[in-house]
């Protein structure tokens, strides 16, 4: 078992001990990072939250504003804490589900629960694991109801759909700033506007909504720092693997991946000195997608022929930013011997969710369980390979070598 080196699973950004020192003598530079996203984007409203989940709960709230009506799609294989923004909100949740090796969902069934429900007033889509949604499938079914559209790019900032930057392709989006996302104030969000006339309206809501608390924020800046020094292979294993390791013992995989969310979310005001962290390292975002994807590279290039696997990837025409790549195997008893394979192997391999969204216990009072059969094969089914910056060549290569072996059996 590896102790003293352990590859993170995902793709977050390191922070340097320079870099949150200069974020601390340039604190006065926080504003800048919300600029940093409304540029790239290109986007009329951009502002920087407490989290992914309080950004899409701040959303919600806008939308209520703009509809009567509550209901909202949801992609079936997605994060818990979505439906605690929706639920928070005073939303109702309509699942549809993922396709069997994709995350976009059937056109068909949307129209459908659009038709049989007039209450679905918007729907969201997710670039899930940095592979743009393929949203042109459902836009007849926007067009004729006259949906919203939210994205969730919360693993996906970067990423092209057809030359677009994901987050641009709908009237709202928000991106996630946690730890291992890339881009990261270990807990952070950013919410964005596509449209003019929402600005003014998204930019009321933060005000009304959001408050200071000095005592959490404090923690978040502690947080941050120990994200700077523990996230690198030599210490990841005793913040990170043990607790898993402990979790994954005790039979309990929602807690040992992390899973094990309070619906009571915060959502208060960012200090200036965390948002100047990202603001400093925004810069380096590029260069390290470009790390990611050639990475991504040589595991597709290396696994494409084995049987009963299958790489999920980008389309043509797009550009995913792969925090991790995704591994589907054709039977589940595959993926249980490529975990044991990896077990204490310290090289990232880990999963997406362990569930569908109706099958986690503590949102079942909100997540009609309908529409998730495939996103129940994709839990069973898929694993997650790292792209971290830690990973070296010999790293992959000895992933490689383990996928061949579990492939070969």
């Amino acid at each position: 078992m590896s102790i003293f080196r352990d590859i993170p699973p995902t793709a977050g950004l390191p922070l340097s001990i320079r870099e949150l020192a200069a974020a601390y003598r340039n604190r006065h530079a926080g504003g800048l990072l919300a600029q940093d996203f409304q540029n790239f984007l290109g986007a009329p409203y951009a502002a920087v939250t407490c989290s992914g989940t309080s950004a899409l709960y701040i959303i919600c709230e806008a939308l209520k504003e703009l509809s009567p009506k509550r209901t909202i799609l949801v992609p079936s294989f997605i994060c818990p804490l979505v439906a605690f923004a929706l639920r928070r909100a005073g939303f109702f949740i309509e699942p549809y589900d993922v396709g069997p090796r994709d995350f976009n969902g059937d056109a068909g069934r949307v129209a459908a629960a659009c038709a049989a429900n007039a209450d679905i007033g918007t729907i969201l889509i997710n670039h899930l694991g940095g592979i743009p949604c393929d949203l042109t499938r459902f836009e007849q079914t926007i067009r004729a109801t006259g949906l919203f559209v939210i994205e969730d790019c919360a693993q996906s900032f970067g990423a092209l759909h057809k030359g677009r930057p994901v987050g641009t392709l709908g009237d709202f989006s928000f991106f996630s700033l946690a730890a291992g996302k890339g881009l990261t104030l270990y807990e952070g969000g950013v919410l964005a506007v596509n449209k003019n006339e929402h600005a003014a309206l998204m930019d009321a809501k933060i005000r009304q909504l959001v408050k200071c608390d000095f005592r959490r924020e404090a923690r978040r800046i502690l947080e941050l720092l120990g994200y700077g020094l523990f996230y690198r292979p030599l210490l990841f294993w005793f913040v990170f693997t043990l607790p898993q390791l402990y979790w994954s013992r005790r039979g309990d995989d929602i807690k040992a991946l992390r899973e094990d969310f309070d619906s009571t979310f915060p959502v208060h005001a960012v200090s200036d000195f965390r948002k100047a962290a990202g603001h400093i390292a925004f810069p380096r975002i590029a260069g390290a997608i470009g790390s990611q994807r050639e990475k991504a590279a040589c595991y597709r290039e290396a696994l494409k022929n084995l049987p009963g696997l299958c790489i999920l990837q980008e389309a043509a025409g797009d550009a995913a930013t792969y925090p991790y790549v995704i591994a589907l195997f054709d039977q589940p008893e595959k993926k249980l011997q490529a975990l044991q394979a990896f077990a204490g192997a310290g090289l990232g391999v880990s999963q997406i969710y362990a569930r569908a969204l109706a099958d986690y216990g503590y949102v079942q009072d909100s997540v009609p369980n309908r529409n998730s059969e495939n996103a129940r094969r994709l839990a069973e089914r898929a694993i997650t390979l790292s792209t971290s910056p830690f990973l070296k060549k010999s790293d992959i290569e000895k992933c490689i070598e383990i996928m061949h072996t579990v492939c070969g059996r």
